[in-house]
Formats: C-alpha cells, sequence, structure tokens
C-alpha cells in the first residue's frame, strides 16, 4: 500500500518534468528561464499561443501576439523575450482587473532567426510558456533609425493614434505610439524609449500596466482585449521622463 501510495505521490512530477523540456532545445533557454521567470515551476504550455510570422520581411517591425485567454482570471503576469536579441527582454504585462484579457500584441526587433518565448504566470504559482520561432535576415536591432530620419518627428513624439473597435461584449483597443524607441545600439544615440504604460478606466483606475524594453519597434504599436465599451485612458512615459496620454 505504501509503495502505491508513492507512486501516486510521483506520477504528477514525472509530468511535469515532462512538459517543463524545451521543445525547441534552445542552448538558451535555462540561462532566460533562470534570469526573467526565478525559481517558480515552469510548464511548457499549448493554452499560451505565440503567435509571429514564419520569416520577419522587416526585421525591425516583426509582429507578434501572446494569446492566453485560455488562462483568463488566472493571469498573475506575462513575460516575453526574444533570446539571442542583444537585449532579449521585450515586455513585461500585468492585467489589473479581470475586464482587461490576458492577450497582447506588439512588434517587435529581431537581431537574428531566434527563438521567441511567452510566460504567463498564473495564480498557482505555475509560469506557463509558449515557444515559437521566427527566422530573420537580420540586423533589426543594430540598423539606423527610421523615425530620426524623418524630418520633425520632434514635434509629433508621443502622439498616440488608436482606436476601439467593438467586438461582441468585447473592445479591441489598437494603437501606435510616435516614439524613436532607441536602443543604445547604434553609435552616438542613447537609449530613449518608451518604458512604462498603464490602461485606466474612466475614473483614473488601473485595469493593466506594461513595463516595455529596447527589443521592441519604433513607432510601437500595441493591441489588447477589454471587456464592455467604456472609455478608456492611456498613460505613457519614456525612460526621459516625459508622459503621453490619450484616451478611447
Amino acid at each position: 500500500m505504501r509503495h502505491a501510495l508513492l507512486c501516486l505521490l510521483f506520477i504528477p512530477c514525472l509530468a511535469l518534468g515532462a512538459m517543463a523540456e524545451d521543445p525547441l532545445k534552445s542552448s538558451m533557454w535555462d540561462y532566460h528561464r533562470q534570469r526573467l521567470l526565478g525559481s517558480e515551476p515552469v510548464v511548457f504550455d499549448e493554452r499560451v499561443r505565440l503567435e509571429v510570422p514564419p520569416f520577419a520581411e522587416d526585421a525591425r517591425q516583426v509582429p507578434i501576439q501572446v494569446d492566453a485567454r485560455a488562462l483568463d482570471g488566472e493571469v498573475v503576469r506575462m513575460v516575453a523575450w526574444a533570446e539571442l536579441n542583444p537585449i532579449p527582454h521585450i515586455f513585461t504585462f500585468h492585467p489589473r482587473s479581470p475586464r482587461v484579457q490576458a492577450l497582447l500584441a506588439i512588434r517587435i526587433r529581431v537581431e537574428q532567426a531566434t527563438p521567441l518565448r511567452a510566460a504567463v504566470l498564473t495564480r498557482d504559482g505555475v509560469w506557463h510558456v509558449g515557444s515559437a520561432r521566427v527566422e530573420a535576415a537580420g540586423g533589426g536591432c543594430t540598423a539606423p533609425s527610421v523615425v530620426r530620419s524623418q524630418p520633425g518627428w520632434e514635434r509629433r513624439l508621443g502622439q498616440v493614434h488608436g482606436a476601439r473597435f467593438p467586438h461582441g461584449e468585447v473592445s479591441r483597443l489598437r494603437l501606435r505610439v510616435d516614439h524613436p524607441m532607441d536602443n543604445g545600439l547604434v553609435g552616438g544615440i542613447p537609449e530613449f524609449f518608451l518604458n512604462q504604460a498603464e490602461l485606466r478606466d474612466a475614473d483614473g483606475q488601473p485595469l493593466a500596466s506594461l513595463e516595455l524594453f529596447p527589443a521592441v519597434g519604433e513607432n510601437p504599436t500595441i493591441g489588447l482585449r477589454v471587456e464592455g465599451h467604456d472609455e478608456a485612458q492611456l498613460w505613457l512615459r519614456d525612460n526621459n521622463g516625459n508622459e503621453f496620454e490619450a484616451s478611447f
């Protein structure tokens, strides 16, 4: 009887170990896991969908979408990174209200073909990881800025262009922010990027917060899904202390 009980207790551990094996067999997985996810248990979970194009036609603007709506109501934090980028971390997303769905779309830079990861921390303290790989010709992180070559870009700094699109009981928010998102890897140009964003309701209460990193592309685009059709406000801040706001 004791032997049978020990075997039953051991089965979940075996299952967890099998699910924790990296499907992409990346040599950088363990390094980034320890640096970004800490010591909490990790499982690779198909419910975390990381959608990317098979090939990055423009390595400076690669669209990705993290969809963890299958875990809605349990999500504490979402983290995404590109393992072979010189600056791997893309974003950390914190839903602050059950109205905000566990979905985020954004455009990023990639320096070369790389594994991409999206990790979702649930209330039980487990990281659920989705993986994908994008092929690329390379150079997206070290290419000269397109924004800085456009006349008058300073006057447009921080302008937010976007709209709310009703879809049943849910609103899809799609926006673009004018900002060069300098990553410090181009000679003579220091880091200058949006690093904080917060979505708020009409009363100013936070619905979600977002930390951004220089892996995000120039003039970043962000897509979110929020239940209901009430007015929402977006607050943004860059690493130079400039603040911007917009309403939807």
